[in-house]
């Protein structure tokens, strides 16, 4: 007896162990059978995620292959924030900011986009989205308009030798003259203090009006009429408002309002037999052909088709008939940041953003692609003498005529989104 007992109780385990199995499979055969039946039975969870993970285990070790070469690439070469010190002739272009799905006129940012791709310094995916970049210009530039120091913003791989790597893939017109590192929140445009703009212009565009267009080469500036021009440049000196400087601004929105700190006319030199002279204009920030207003205000004046005070009254609540000039002549020569470098500047981390070092680097592409385009253009198509033989049609006593206005809104919707600032 006392060896028995010992055998009855392994024997029940083992039928319990059967009953157990038994009704596992009664139940696998009653799903199978309902499922032949027409039955809607749902799978054991199980199975699903067994399906599920042998296609992952499948397709894992391409995904864990690239994630591994692009965290070696990360360590290589991380992607910081920068600013890119550009300069660029803007004869040929539609301005400096770049319009997705529009590759009928080309823009500055256009191939600027297309050599960080090519020289390695971007993914091919932040062409088409460029925030993916945090891509910030500090100032639009109009068609035709030339800069000496623009300043963008943006996030790129830093790989050597950076700086020449980009140019070899930009044309000549173009070049990236310098490179720092910034901080992260850090935006080109929103950090800008002030921008600096000239305008480079033949000085037969302060003559009388009864001068004989026929011999412009000829005219030569008088120090008093100098003078003069500079007189009424530095009415502009102060804040106030602009709305009759620019498209698409009421009297009443604050926005108009802008602050010039300086704006002159330097001294003539002569230029392919032409003379010629530079206005140079500093101011917080500028509308939309604000200064090419400014100029062709000032042009009227001196040439006896306005009355100086049609400048004031410009300033006032009422419409007056502005006239614009071209846009060939004006380069963005620099823009400032200010607080920037008394915040960041001498923190030990960051460098101030002055360009005292490319200064040479600067005046000799001005000297070789920036100038050169400007007399050239001007002595063989004399857009400023062309303009010029429109302000007569211009109304400078009253408020502008509704024919001149829409003339000028017709022509500004045609070049919005390529503008100065």
């Amino acid at each position: 007896m006392i060896r028995i007992r010992p055998l009855l109780s392994a024997l029940l385990k083992h039928t319990l162990t059967l009953e157990r199995n038994g009704g596992l499979c009664t139940s696998l055969c009653i799903m199978s059978d309902g499922a032949r039946n027409g039955q809607e039975i749902m799978p054991p969870k199980r199975v699903k995620p067994e399906n599920e993970d042998s296609a992952e285990i499948v397709q894992a070790p391409k995904r864990i292959k690239v994630e591994g070469e692009h965290n070696e690439d990360e360590k290589k070469y991380p992607k910081k924030k920068v600013v890119l010190l550009m300069a660029y002739s803007g004869k040929g272009y539609y301005g400096m900011q770049r319009n997705p799905g529009n590759t009928q006129f080309r823009t500055i940012e256009d191939d600027l986009v297309t050599a960080l791709i090519k020289s390695g310094c971007i993914p091919e995916n932040h062409g088409d989205d460029m925030k993916k970049m945090s891509f910030q210009r500090c100032a639009r530039t109009d068609k035709g308009v030339s800069a000496a120091g623009q300043v963008v913003s943006l996030k790129l791989w830093l790989i050597e030798d950076i700086i020449e790597k980009i140019n070899e893939h930009l044309p000549p017109q173009i070049r990236v003259l310098g490179l720092k590192r910034v901080t992260q929140g850090f935006n080109s445009k929103n950090n800008c203090d002030a921008r600096t703009y000239s305008y480079m212009l033949p000085t037969v565009a302060f003559s009388p009006k009864d001068y004989d267009m026929g011999n412009t080469a000829a005219f030569r500036l008088e120090p008093e009429t100098l003078k003069k021009v500079n007189c009424l440049f530095a009415l502009y000196k102060g804040t106030h408002n602009f709305h009759n400087f620019t498209s698409q601004k009421a009297p009443s929105d604050p926005s108009a309002r802008r602050y010039i700190t300086e704006m002159s006319c330097g001294e003539p030199f002569i230029r392919s037999n032409t003379e010629f002279t530079v206005i140079t204009v500093r101011g917080q920030s500028f509308m939309m052909h604000q200064i090419r207003k400014m100029i062709g205000l000032v042009i009227a004046v001196i040439r006896g088709y306005a009355k100086e005070a049609v400048m004031e009254r410009s300033w006032g609540q009422e419409k007056v008939d502005v006239p614009k000039a071209p846009g060939l002549g004006l380069v963005l020569e620099r823009v400032h940041f200010d607080r920037y470098n008394k915040r960041f500047g001498g923190d030990g981390l960051h460098e101030r953003l002055e360009w005292d070092r490319e200064e040479e680097a600067i005046m000799a592409f001005k000297e070789a692609h920036i100038y050169p385009s400007i007399v050239e253009t001007e002595c063989q198509e004399g857009s400023m003498v062309s303009w010029m033989s429109t302000l007569p049609i211009h109304d400078f006593e009253g408020t502008a005529n509704e024919t001149r206005v829409n003339k000028d809104q017709k022509q500004d919707n045609e070049d919005l989104g390529n503008d100065s600032d």
